[in-house]
This record gives C-alpha cells, structure tokens and sequence, in this order.
C-alpha cells in the first residue's frame, strides 16, 4: 500500500476543499482512476492506494476565470515529502498544453503568435514560479500559473477547432453529423418551428419506467406522438437508451428481481423486442442501454452487465439483423473507479464488448457535467478534446449526449437523486454560461470526423426529465440561450 501527500493552498475555497473528497490518482494507457482513500487535515491532503507505481493526482480546483474544474498533474512517484499541489496542477497543464500543442502543430495546425505568447509566457512564469521558497507565495503564483495554463488551453482548442471546421468545410462544404435534442414530453408549438430548424437529428426516449409502468401494460402515445412530428419534419431518428440503468431508467416493478440475472435479462430482453418490433420500419438506429459501465443497480456485477449487453444486443438483432445499435458509456472520465474496486474501466468496457465482437454502429460518450452522481466533475474543452481522441482508438464512430446546468435552484420535475455541483464552467450557473458552454463543447465534437453527432440531454425542464435544470426550454416553456447558440452552429456547419 502507497500513500502521496499533498501540501494545499491556503486560500482553497470551502466548496473545493470539500470536493478534494474525489480526488484520486490516475494512471494505465486510458488514464484511469484507480481505488483510493482521501484524507484532508491541517492542510494537507494524504491519498492512500493499494497500489505504489507512478500515477498522476487528478483533483479538482478553483482557477480563475476559468471555473472549478479536475485537473491532473504529471506522473507522481512515490516519496514521504508533500507534493506542492497548487505547483504540480500548474505542472500538469503546461505539460498537457504544450504536448498537445506540438502534436497539432506537427499535424499542420498554424498556431497564431499570441497562442504562442500564452503558451511562452505561461512556462516562463511557471520557472520562475518552482524557483520561489516554500509557502504561501509560491502557491499563490503557482494558481496564478494554473490561470494562465487554462487560458493558454482554452486558446489552443479554440484555434484547433476553427481551423479543423474550416478545413472539413473547403472539403465537403456542409458537415453532415448530426445535431439533435431528445425530446422529452410534446412538443411546445410556439416553438416548434424553431426547434425543426436548429437541429437536423431528433433523440427519441424510450424510457422503460414510462413505457410500461406496470408489467406487459405499454404505453405507446408520447413516443407515437413525438415519432410522428420527427417524421414530418424529415429528422434523422436515434431511438434510446432503451435500458438506462439508473432509477429513473427501470420499472419500478423490476426491483422485486434485482440480483436475479436470468429473470432482469428476460424482461429486458421482453422490452427491447417489444419496442424494436413496434417500430422496426420506422426507426433504424438505437441506443441500446446507457449506464451499464456502472455497476449500481440491481446488484448486477460487472461481468453480468457485460454479459447483459451483449444479450440486449442478441435480442434487438433477433427482430432485425440490419439495425444499428449503439452503446452509451456514462462517466467516460471513470470517476466512479475512485472509491470502488472495478475491473473494466468505461474504456475497457466498451473495448471488452469490440473485442467479443458486438458489433456496434456507434459509441456514444455523456459529456454530463456539473451533475452528481450520474455526471461528470467539470473538464476543460482540451481535456474534452483528449477524451475524444482516446476513445477513437477503439475503431468505432462516437457520438455526444451533453448537459450542462443553467441553474442550481430546484427543479421538481427531474429526478430527485441527482443534485447540481459537480464543478463549474466559468462564472457557475445561469443560462448565459450554460449557452457558452454547449456552443464549446458542441463545436468542439463536431469538428472531429470521427464523431457522428451531438445530442443535448433533453428539450424542457417543463416535463418529466433526469438531468436538473438542463433543458433548453425553462419549466415555463421559455428557450434559453443555449437553443439559440445551437441554432447557429447548424446553420453555419451542418448540412
């Protein structure tokens, strides 16, 4: 057993100083938390793990003006003196700048002379800054690097995606991936012609919880209802996550199974066939479950789910052999490695599944943030960046579920277990920071080739939804700003 210890700031705020309770240390070729134990005491936090091999400390921390984000340091090896925290967090990002940098640099990037002055500057700061005495001082500069670190990123990304956009565009004119809106509840018809010309993909739920509330009773009429408005507007239709291991996802009727494999694979099995036949001739791309890489419901191992799904997938096939069938990975960060033993990470889940020869259309990532615990602790727009291209590795097309919060305040309609304030993007939460944060991360998938589309959450926080305060129409059926910058982004990118 290995323990590193951490020397903190003293100026950590309270909100990030209760939050280092999710730090953990990361490491192997997908970047992987690994089972630890966080301790914080006389401004020291201690992380404790089985393991005593290099990794790197992922934890999150305030930046200025940037956000409350999880950031990692370097590679870390094992020794009795504190680590400077503030310092190897700056360590890290200018590590993760800089490398990055040179990489899309190397593949043709042109880098303008003031990214390059943000990146210069930051790492000239940043040698002056580990040349200070311990203390008080040398943490304060080194959070001031971290700002810079940031900045420098942010810049980067932004530069990467307009000329990679640019790029794909003097190519093939009009992108054709997808840019959708699951659709949760009818359609508002004062709006219903802004929603058909600011996406070109709808989302179709298939909530089982909603379908059959009660054993082999279906109810049919919002999906038909919602069905037939995509279909008069000409959408591309993914129909989806048909099994949501959450909650909210599954009958309630179904927890009388729970542990029993065989009897929850026969009624899931049942639901996906049931659904599938209904609307084979309509509907030819699913997302066949969402979740499963969590083991968290109804004391399933790991090795059931993934069983499991490969038995959904034998199921839907089974009605048609010609569908495409997709699967939706939850934390791909793997924050939920931290404090529990697993053997797959999300990666190795998707990868286990390739490998026995599912053959899926798609891999689809939920780039859920600033949502706990279903979600993801706040990333910057270059970590998001990597993620993407960690999980091309595995062969597959990917695709985008995202939410971002536009408020922490109450919202009755969505489901009661998730809570808002896992990080934050900028200045926290209001509909103006939620918008700039879907026109970031939207762009930012969208002009990678290898992903097939984007999807936001879910329409309005005014029916029945998960996600808190995530729709792009408030619960009194206003848009938000987030639907307009949305709008904007398929007029000026996608056919």
């Amino acid at each position: 057993m290995g323990a590193l210890s951490f020397r903190l700031p003293a100026n950590l705020s309270a909100t990030t100083t209760r939050d280092l309770e999710r730090a953990c240390m990361a490491g192997g070729y997908d970047a992987m938390p690994t089972t630890c134990r966080v301790a914080v005491a006389n401004g020291k936090m201690t992380i404790t793990r089985e393991a005593d091999e290099s990794a790197a400390l992922a934890a999150p921390c305030d930046v200025n003006n940037a956000g409350r984000f999880f950031g990692t340091t370097g590679t870390l090896v094992q020794r009795a003196e504190p680590y400077a925290f503030a310092t190897e967090l700056a360590r890290g990002k200018l590590n993760q700048i800089r490398c990055q940098a040179h990489d899309w640099s190397f593949s043709g990037m042109a880098m303008s002379d003031e990214l390059n002055g943000l990146i210069r500057t930051a790492s000239h700061r940043f040698g002056k800054t580990i040349s200070l005495p311990v203390g008080a001082a040398a943490d304060a500069e080194a959070l001031n690097v971290l700002a810079d670190g940031y900045a420098a990123a942010d810049r980067l990304v932004r530069e990467y995606v307009d000329q990679l956009l640019q790029l794909r565009h003097s190519r093939q004119g009009p992108i054709e991936s997808g840019l959708g809106v699951r659709v949760n509840g009818t359609i508002p018809a004062a709006h219903a012609a802004t929603i058909a010309s600011s996406f070109n993909s709808i989302g179709m739920p298939m909530t089982w919880r909603q379908i059959e509330p009660t054993e082999s009773n279906y109810n049919w009429d919002a999906t038909d209802k919602a069905l037939a408005w995509a279909e008069a507007n000409q959408f591309a239709v993914c129909a989806g996550p048909l099994i949501d291991f959450s909650t909210r996802g599954v009958p309630d009727w179904l927890w009388l199974w729970q542990g029993d494999l065989q009897s929850l694979a026969s009624f899931m099995c049942d639901f996906v066939e049931t659904a599938v036949g209904r609307y084979r001739s309509r509907i030819r791309r699913w997302v066949l479950s969402a979740g499963a890489n969590i083991v968290g419901v109804l004391k399933l191992g790991e090795e059931d789910l993934l069983w499991l799904t490969a038995r959904l997938a034998e199921a839907a096939w089974q009605v048609d052999p010609d569908l495409e069938l997709i699967l939706c990975l939850s934390q791909p960060w793997g924050e939920y490695m931290a404090r529990r033993e697993y053997t797959y990470s999300p990666f190795i889940f998707a990868d286990t599944l390739i490998r026995a020869g599912l053959r899926l259309s798609a891999l689809e990532l939920e780039w859920i943030m600033g949502i706990t615990p279903r979600g993801s602790y706040c990333r910057d727009a270059l970590d998001a960046s990597r993620q993407l291209d960690l999980y091309a590795m595995l062969g597959v097309p990917l695709q985008l579920t995202l939410a971002y919060p536009s408020s922490e305040g109450p919202d009755a309609l969505a489901d009661a277990d998730l809570k808002v304030g896992a990080g934050c993007w900028h200045s926290g939460f209001s509909p103006e920071t939620q918008s700039e944060w879907a026109s970031t991360f939207a762009q930012l998938a969208l002009c990678k080739p290898f992903v097939r589309g984007v999807t936001w959450a879910h329409l309005t926080d005014g029916e029945e939804h998960s996600l808190p305060n995530c729709g792009l129409f408030d619960s009194g059926g206003q848009p938000r700003p987030a639907l307009a910058q949305l709008k904007a982004i398929r007029t000026a990118c996608l056919k």
